[in-house]
């Protein structure tokens, strides 16, 4: 995946106390993670904590061979 991993990523904010957790999903693979993290850390630093994790796992996704269909197809 070639954007950045803010470009068109989905962001949720949910309180919880002192913390908050933030889930961002990727809307083209479907792909949620989720960070929890101080409040006070401010959104644009969780956002883009959220963001950052959610590129490092579609990165490691991309990275792992497909396997293979025991039929010889590989659809």
């Amino acid at each position: 995946m070639s954007r950045k991993p803010a470009e068109g990523v989905l962001i949720e904010f949910i309180p919880l106390g002192d913390y908050v957790k933030v889930s961002a999903v990727d809307p083209v693979t479907g792909v949620e993670v989720s960070i929890v993290g101080d409040r006070s850390a401010g959104r644009e630093v969780l956002e883009r904590t959220a963001a950052r994790k959610l590129a490092y796992v579609l990165s490691k996704r991309q990275d792992k061979p497909k396997p293979k269909s025991q039929s010889g197809w590989n659809f």
